[in-house]
């Protein structure tokens, strides 16, 4: 026996409705109790921080990780809607190029453009 993948997240809302919807909009993500989202097949990484980290806010127990293709082109999708969009330099690395963003209840999300596309092998 053994796990074949994130099965869903889930996580308390003040207004699950209109995050869900947010979701929809801006990222095309099928969010919503009764949504099943299709994701692409790709790599997910699971990783345990320190409780010391500083690599996402302190007041969140976690941050969602978003695999992404044509990074620049969402990032102008989403700043032209007015949400607010946080690259550097340094986070433009082997492993690809990254972008920050929250949801509208705070929830930080990192947009991933993997170097490799993000196809498995």
């Amino acid at each position: 026996m053994t796990v074949t993948g994130i099965g869903g997240l889930f996580f308390r809302s003040r207004d699950p409705e209109a995050r869900a919807a947010w979701y929809r909009e801006h990222l095309g993500i099928d969010a919503g109790h009764d949504a099943i989202w299709r994701q692409e097949a790709g790599m997910t990484v699971l990783a345990p921080f320190p409780a010391e980290t500083d690599y996402f806010p302190a007041d969140q127990a976690f941050m969602l990780n978003l695999r992404v293709r044509g990074l620049a082109e969402l990032v102008e999708r989403l700043e032209s809607a007015g949400v607010s969009v946080e690259q550097r330099p340094e986070w433009d690395t082997e492993y690809g190029r990254f972008a920050r963003i929250h949801d509208p209840e705070g929830l930080p999300l990192e947009l991933w453009e993997p170097a490799d596309g993000g196809v498995d092998d």
